[in-house]
């Protein structure tokens, strides 16, 4: 892992392979561990940059100027000037993928191609709006996440059978969410409202013109199906692919499929 300072603030970041660059954000509660069966693929041919958003993996708490998620696609945008970079491609998952249209917009001219995976730009709807900021409040107040919303949060991020075919994944997620605490979970609760408060930005889509890959997880109970066919219906020329067999975690129930995906696409954006 790597490092970028901004405002006293410390971002760790994966530096892999060499080629045309590409950028992974990953979802929230995750690091940039997510994305190690892609980048192992990608990396063979191109260079993949993976930061750990603020108050997850290495990286500290967000700066105190870092309010929104057009806010850290300014802090991203930085990172790949501190290491010299002046087109990429963008590869987002949920929250990853909400920030990468937010850095889509903000520089239209550097960002090469942009994937969007389990994600929506649009406002949350208000009653999961609601929901997750009661989570988000009860984090908070306990500094930890309590079981009973351990129990309640992974079902939400893998498919129905997930924990029969894949019970590692799942067992390794619950840990994670159970080593959330103190100041961590804290900042990780700053972070959500970040994400799950975000801005209206589903009008920037009409605006842009790079290739554009959506890709959903057919079981992806949090972004579901219908969100990401909105999305790809606002992106002229841009693609949808549903994952099989997948939840919103879709590029780690389904990492090969998922990995294939993503090589035909940017094979065709850098023919």
């Amino acid at each position: 892992m790597n490092t970028f300072t901004l405002d006293s603030k410390t971002m760790h970041y994966l530096d892999k392979g060499d080629g045309p660059l590409l950028v992974f954000g990953h979802s929230y509660l995750w690091d940039s561990e997510m994305w190690a069966p892609q980048v192992e693929v990608l990396s063979k041919q191109y260079r993949c940059i993976v930061p750990d958003l603020w108050a997850h993996g290495q990286s500290d708490a967000a700066p105190a100027k870092t309010r929104t998620l057009k806010d850290y696609a300014c802090d991203v945008m930085s990172l790949m000037d501190y290491i010299d970079i002046d087109t990429f491609s963008l590869i987002g998952l949920s929250a990853g993928g909400m920030w990468g249209a937010e850095l889509t917009a903000l520089a239209p001219s550097r960002v090469k191609s942009l994937v969007m995976m389990d994600t929506f730009v649009g406002l949350e709807p208000e009653v999961t709006h609601k929901k997750y900021f009661g989570m988000l409040d009860a984090i908070e107040a306990a500094q930890h996440i309590p079981a009973p919303l351990v129990d309640i949060i992974t079902p939400m991020f893998f498919a129905r059978n997930a924990e029969q075919v894949n019970p590692e994944l799942i067992a390794g997620f619950r840990s994670r969410l159970t080593s959330f605490k103190g100041q961590q979970a804290i900042e990780i609760t700053k972070i959500g409202r970040m994400i799950f408060g975000r801005r209206d930005a589903f009008d920037e889509l009409e605006s842009f013109t790079l290739p554009t890959l959506i890709m959903v997880g057919d079981q992806d109970m949090p972004r579901p199906q219908q969100e990401a066919q909105l999305m790809q219906s606002a992106v002229k020329g841009s693609e949808l692919v549903i994952v099989p067999d997948a939840g919103h975690i879709s590029n780690l129930e389904q990492p090969a499929f998922v990995s294939e995906k993503l090589l035909c696409f940017l094979e065709k954006v850098h023919a």
